[in-house]
């Protein structure tokens, strides 16, 4: 019974009870025959039981390429989004973004490159994968003069099948806005509408086109925990988005984008980490003759990993603070330089982007 609970971890991964009678009745085979007959025996009970998962990931993209005329907005851009993960396009304004979703949402052409969703093709393939879609654009236009019942109605109209509008309606929590027409609503809650109209027809992927941009700071968090929510019911989600602390909180993976390339992709938490530091200390010296401090000096600072200047503000990624800030002020004394100011913050992915690049993502 060991053997065939090992066999069984070894295949699924997973640890599950079965009730004994199901493993006595594969008795340890003592011939290399009797081995694949019931290998395959379990192979059968595991499809049965649902334990073996479909391998086809959500979306493969290969050597994707666009440009308009000189300008060259996806520049061989590759990448895979797992069945049931929440991926994340991240990058500044003109990154390349909303081309590369566009392109996979099947709203745009691409100039060269391959692009399979679900494991199907545009080309061969369409009304059967927009079927199995959602799509929340950057900018949705919704008709004003309709209410949030009607919008929402209107596109489960667009499905042969898919959930319920009220169920959907209480699921963006617009359920007391249910009657107003949509030219009366908030931003915030417009989105959320706009997400109710994507989610109506049961997709099995998601696009989000920078889901959040221009909301309050409530707003976003309502957003992103309706995001949460279907993330955590085992639909697979691609979004775009600028906001470095909200590709953290939702992305099981990202790939960071700029001039139409993937520069980095991992989880947030590997991104953050290949940094090899925990920690940003910034810090300015006002009135500094040219020349006081190098890069070099304060990269070899007691718990600094790296340095850099832009415009008079020092940047120093740090793998211990307590060590590093007394190194500084050290340092800075030493050399007798007036400390401006000091600031400190855990890494984040605006700290990766800014490594790899040398820019502020809200500079790019």
């Amino acid at each position: 019974m060991i053997f065939w609970r090992a066999v069984w971890i070894g295949l699924t991964g997973r640890r599950i009870r079965w009730c004994d009678e199901k493993w006595k009745s594969f008795a340890a085979p003592r011939t290399t025959g009797r081995i694949f007959v019931v290998l395959n025996a379990v192979k059968d009970l595991l499809s049965s039981q649902g334990a073996i998962m479909n391998s086809t990931p959500a979306l493969r993209v290969e050597g994707l390429r666009k440009a308009y005329g000189d300008v060259v907005a996806v520049d061989g851009l590759d990448l895979t989004v797992g069945a049931g993960e929440c991926f994340g396009l991240l990058g500044p304004n003109g990154a390349g973004k909303t081309t590369t979703i566009e392109i996979c949402e099947g709203l745009t052409e691409p100039d060269s490159g391959i692009v399979e969703v679900l494991g199907r093709r545009w080309d061969s393939d369409e009304h059967a994968l927009r079927e199995r879609l959602g799509v929340q654009l950057q900018e949705t236009q919704l008709s004003e003069k309709l209410t949030v019942d009607e919008t929402v109605n209107l596109f489960r109209s667009f499905y042969s099948r898919g959930r319920d509008v009220n169920e959907v309606i209480d699921v963006v929590q617009l359920g007391e806005k249910r009657s107003a027409r949509v030219g009366k609503l908030s931003g915030g809650q417009k989105q959320r509408l706009a997400l109710a109209c994507a989610i109506v027809g049961d997709p099995e992927l998601l696009f989000l086109d920078e889901p959040t941009t221009g909301l309050d700071p409530q707003s976003r968090r309502q957003l992103w925990d309706l995001i949460i929510e279907l993330r955590a019911s085992g639909r697979s989600v691609v979004l775009t988005t600028h906001y470095m602390d909200e590709a953290e909180k939702l992305c099981d993976r990202v790939a960071i984008v700029d001039h139409g390339r993937v520069i980095a992709l991992g989880s947030p938490r590997e991104l953050i980490a290949s940094l090899g530091a925990e920690h940003v200390v910034e810090f300015t010296t006002p009135d500094a003759p040219a020349n006081s401090l190098d890069a070099s000096t304060l990269g070899q600072l007691d718990g600094v990993t790296a340095a850099r200047e832009k415009a008079g503000r020092w940047t120093l990624e740090v793998s211990e603070l307590a060590r590093a800030v007394p190194a500084l002020l050290a340092a800075l004394t030493a050399r007798h330089l007036v400390l401006g100011e000091l600031a400190t913050h855990s890494a984040t992915l605006e700290d990766v982007f800014v490594s790899l690049t040398g820019r502020q993502l809200r500079d790019a």
